[in-house]
């Protein structure tokens, strides 16, 4: 019987797959954001004939997988960025948490994703470079104002992210992980909301 397959609909993920966890670019596919690679990677691997596969019956466990495979890359590039062009010292404490806490997480994330074989990005995606040259581009104050803002504002989404796999995610090692996690991003959450005061408050000074 021939079922038609794609991302919105039941992801059928087999357990026999022994490739790597997410595919490089190659000539059969256009794709350049890390992202969009382990999306269609996640397409490809739907193989109903296969008997002997892990079937996640929301797509969305999938697609937090990949959200949050993203957000712990940006805020390890991020936090390294703001260690190296920070002069001040409570933006550069968050950029080292930031860096070491998100890269414990990501490799968490890696050993979960790969054990539900579901491909993640494994490298910047676009956005993410996006986020990083509009800091990148800035010095001083600036920067310190922009990087502490952008903290808030990310880790104000990741807890929405977080909350809702740990509420609804179906497979039941997603959702553990997600709850898991959760204290832990609200509280990067709390640090970048005092780093962002104490930068609103050097910036009023200037």
């Amino acid at each position: 019987m021939k079922i038609h397959m794609n991302f919105k609909s039941i992801l059928v993920y087999t357990l026999c797959l022994t490739g790597p966890l997410v595919l490089a670019s190659c000539s059969e596919n256009r794709a350049t954001d890390s992202k969009e690679i382990a999306e269609q990677e996640n397409i490809n691997r739907a193989t109903p004939n296969d008997t002997t596969a892990v079937v996640i019956e929301n797509d969305n466990d999938a697609r937090f997988l990949m959200d949050a495979a993203e957000m712990q890359m940006e805020e390890i590039s991020l936090g390294k960025l703001a260690q190296q062009k920070s002069n001040t010292p409570h933006v550069k404490e968050l950029g080292k948490m930031m860096e070491e806490d998100h890269t414990k997480t990501l490799e968490e994330l890696k050993v979960l994703a790969q054990s539900k074989s579901v491909a993640i990005p494994t490298t910047l995606t676009e956005d993410s470079r996006d986020a990083l040259k509009k800091l990148e581009d800035k010095t001083g104050n600036d920067f310190d104002k922009a990087y502490s803002d952008m903290m808030v504002d990310h880790h104000e989404d990741a807890v929405d992210k977080f909350e809702k796999a740990a509420s609804d995610a179906e497979d039941p090692q997603i959702k553990a992980w997600a709850s898991e996690k959760l204290p832990g991003m609200k509280t990067h959450l709390r640090h970048a909301k005092d780093c962002k005061e104490k930068c609103d408050k050097d910036n009023s000074n200037s």
